[in-house]
Formats: structure tokens, C-alpha cells, sequence
């Protein structure tokens, strides 16, 4: 064989062996069913799909090491909402007082003391049945009495407990304070919430007050339930008190604003969805936001609820976020929007969860990230910092905490005097509110369908 002949075989050969590794090579890698790396890989294939920052996210690196872990630093550093939960792994999931115990705190000084401030305990719930009352003063907790060095440190440990020991005082300007009373709390379930409402006459004007806890979904028929009681009574005037709502089911939050926005058409732009190249620009109508999540209700209906109002009072604070950020920003627009307390959290993201279920009845991690930024009618948005207030009133000037509907308590009463045109400054008690590093919100995310 001539020795041209011998290196054109001995060529083809090679080139031959090196497509067939080539080949090999393009084809992705197995791992193990239920490894970390067959986790790791899947939670990154969906980030990449799906997340809003799709673009910062880093390379695959080590996926061996723990999802919780892995999960996490996918993220971009702006993003404070996206969240992994294994549901065979509670410690996965994330944890809050409210979700614990059903109640949460906040922190002042008087006279040198620092009390914890109950601000509220929801309906049938371990705080509630353990007679855990809003305005209610926490001296101790664990045996360890409350002070400026600790107090942040204790917030943080009780967030993810599941017992808590507390000492109680109550406090009113007439009585002065009660004698300690000790309570203790078993972690628990709080349920579906009921919403309060009430009419208040003052001088020749009827207010609405309306109190929602959290926007569930489903929640259309009760809101025309409550409204329509409302528009029977006459109202003028509406406070919606939503300081302590922390999000929810997008249908349901637009379910309110079909309720309370004046003249508007189904048509009408409500909400703006915008996320990666993947996912693009999704803009919702009112009735279509509507029907992403509630079909027993109709538009028509919820609109032929609308009391005769032009305005709505808003009350919020550092607990106000999510679904209930979108009824303050994407109502405005539409009608006058007067908010009422302290700056809101500023979720101005949504998404919807993905669930691993490659495996057959086995139930695999669960993936809630941010899909979409959110933005109103006008494309205003971009609240990551939070809403502020129209008028920023500290709900704590007193150590006289009301129950929240009472006419004392001081956002509602401040609403109140706003609508008498009294804008007059409170007169306010030696009472300092103190900031925490971090306040354990409900987790529960901004939904929205896939």
C-alpha cells in the first residue's frame, strides 16, 4: 500500500472516531433519579427558562451540593422574594410568625422599657384560642426580658420556633397596666380569614371600613357579599385596611378593584406582566386578570357593586405587600388613591410555582421564583423600595393600642379626620418605635396562572 494511501485511511479513521466523540459528548449528562445533581440540573434548566434574571444567572457550577443551597445562588442580589420548598423538608419551607403562631409584633421604648407590641391575632388561631389580643404588651419572651440589645436577636429566633413562652401585660390610659399574665403557644395552622367591615357615621357622611387579612383565591363571591352591603347602607366614603395583608391570588386582588374603581370598561388595562425574553409582555384587561383565577364570578356583577365612591382610603404599612401593593398601585389610574400609614414592602414581582414531578408519586421540590415585574394601566411601577404613604403616620404613637375598626384606632381615626377635611398633626405620647433587621412577613407568593 503507498504510503498517500496509508494517511488518507489513517485520516478518515481519526476524523470518523472524532465525530463519534463529539456525538457522545453533545448528549446530556445522566444523573442519578433523586441525587442532588438530578435536582440541581432540573432547578437550573428552569431558572433559565423562566426567571427574571435569567440573564445575571451564573454558570451550572457544583451541583452536588445541597438544592436549598444551590436554589439560592441562582439569584440575583436584588431579588428578595424567590424561594425553594421541598415539601418532605419543612425546614424548607419558609417561616414567619404569622404562619407559626398566627399573630406578629412590633418593638418600642417607654420610659426607658421595651415592649413587644401584639398587632394582631388572627381568627382561630394559636394565638388567637390562647387569648392573644392586639394592643396587648410582650415584656418577656422565653424568660428573657426584652431589651435594646436583644430584642432584634429574639424577633429573629421566634420566627422559626415552634413553642414560645411569653409574658403579657395590657395597657390603657384609665387602668394603667395590668398584672403579668404568661402564655404559651404551640406552632398551629390559621386558616382561611374572614373579612370585617363595618359602617361609621360621622357628622352626614357614611365610611365603609373594610379589614382583608390576605387575598385568597376565590375570594370574589365574599367581596360581593361585603361591598354590597356596603352600597346598601349608603356609603360615601371607603377605608380599606390592608397594613397587615401580605399578598396573595392576583384574581382576587382585581376582583376588589373591579369593585372599587368608578367608571371603568372590562376592557380597560389593568395590569402589566413583564418578564424575561422567554415569558415577554403580558398585559391583562380587567376581565382578564379577572378570569385567570375566578370564573363564578363575572365582571358585570362585581361592577354593579361599586359603591358610590370617588376615592378610597388606603391603610398600609411595613407589612402591606404583594397583591395588596397592587391594589394601591394599579388603582391609581383610576381613582384617587389616598394611602395611610408607613411605606409598603415593595413585592413588585409574580410568578407561579414549578413543581418537580419527574418522578412518579413522589413529591419533588417546588420552585416559587420571580417571573414578572409588575406595572399599572400607565406603566407605573418599579416599587422595589416600597410604596410611601401619602401621609406617613406611626400606627405606635401610644402605648394605647386599639382594636383595629375602632374609631380611636389611630390610621383609621386619622382616615376619618382626612375625610372631616381635619388634617391637623396628632398630639403623640414618649413612645419610640424600634426598626427590626428584617420583618418575617407572610410568605406566601404573588400568584398568578401558568
Amino acid at each position: 500500500m503507498k504510503y498517500s494511501s496509508l494517511i488518507r485511511i489513517l485520516f478518515f479513521l481519526f476524523f470518523g472516531i472524532f465525530l463519534i466523540s463529539c456525538e457522545v459528548d453533545d448528549k446530556p449528562e445522566v444523573y442519578e433519579e433523586g441525587s442532588n445533581k438530578y435536582t440541581n440540573d432540573w432547578i437550573y434548566n428552569q431558572m433559565k427558562k423562566y426567571y427574571k434574571w435569567n440573564e445575571t444567572m451564573p454558570d451550572k457550577g457544583d451541583l452536588a451540593i445541597n438544592p436549598k443551597e444551590y436554589f439560592n445562588r441562582l439569584l440575583n442580589k436584588s431579588d428578595l422574594y424567590s424561594y425553594a420548598v421541598n415539601p418532605n423538608l419543612p425546614e424548607t419551607v419558609p417561616q414567619s410568625l404569622r404562619r407559626n403562631f398566627g399573630f406578629d409584633i412590633s418593638f418600642t421604648e417607654h420610659q426607658n422599657k421595651i415592649y413587644g407590641v401584639i398587632l394582631y391575632a388572627l381568627y382561630d388561631s394559636p394565638a388567637k384560642n390562647n387569648g392573644l389580643l392586639r394592643g396587648q404588651l410582650i415584656t418577656k419572651i422565653n424568660d428573657e426580658e426584652l431589651n435594646l440589645n436583644n430584642y432584634d436577636k429574639i424577633y429573629k429566633s421566634i420566627a422559626t420556633a415552634t413553642h414560645l413562652d411569653l409574658e403579657i401585660v395590657a395597657y390603657s390610659k384609665e387602668t394603667g397596666f395590668s398584672n403579668p399574665e404568661k402564655v404559651s403557644l404551640l406552632q398551629g395552622f390559621s386558616f382561611s380569614q374572614p373579612i370585617s367591615s363595618q359602617v361609621i357615621s360621622n357628622n352626614n357622611t357614611k365610611t365603609g371600613y373594610v379589614e382583608i387579612p390576605h387575598f385568597d383565591v376565590g375570594q370574589a363571591q365574599l367581596f360581593l357579599q361585603t361591598f354590597q352591603e356596603l352600597k346598601n347602607q349608603n356609603v360615601t366614603e371607603l377605608v380599606l385596611d390592608l397594613r397587615y395583608n401580605g399578598g396573595g391570588d392576583v384574581s382576587s386582588a382585581t376582583a376588589l378593584s373591579i369593585i372599587l374603581a368608578p367608571n371603568i370598561k372590562s376592557s380597560d388595562l389593568f395590569i402589566q406582566f413583564e418578564g424575561n425574553k422567554n415569558g415577554g409582555i403580558v398585559k391583562q384587561s380587567f376581565q382578564q386578570a379577572l378570569e385567570s383565577n375566578e370564573r363564578n364570578v363575572s365582571f358585570e356583577v362585581l361592577k354593579n357593586t361599586h359603591p358610590d365612591i370617588k376615592r378610597v382610603y388606603i391603610l398600609c404599612g411595613k407589612r402591606t405587600a404583594s397583591a395588596s401593593e397592587i391594589i394601591i398601585n394599579n388603582l391609581r389610574p383610576f381613582m384617587d388613591v389616598i394611602t395611610i400609614g408607613e411605606k409598603t414592602v415593595g413585592k413588585d414581582v409574580a410568578g407561579f410555582p414549578i413543581e418537580d414531578d419527574r418522578i412518579p408519586n413522589t413529591k419533588g421540590w417546588i420552585l416559587y421564583p420571580s417571573i414578572y415585574k409588575l406595572f399599572n394601566a400607565k406603566h407605573e411601577g418599579n416599587y422595589s423600595g416600597g410604596i410611601n404613604p401619602s401621609l406617613n403616620v406611626d400606627e405606635l404613637q401610644d402605648l394605647e393600642i386599639f382594636a383595629l375598626g375602632n374609631r380611636s384606632e389611630i390610621l383609621l381615626s386619622t382616615a376619618i379626620n382626612m375625610q372631616s377635611g381635619n388634617t391637623g398633626k396628632m398630639k403623640t405620647e414618649t413612645l419610640r418605635s424600634l426598626p427590626l433587621s428584617k420583618i418575617y412577613i407572610d410568605a406566601d407568593p404573588l400568584l398568578v396562572m401558568h
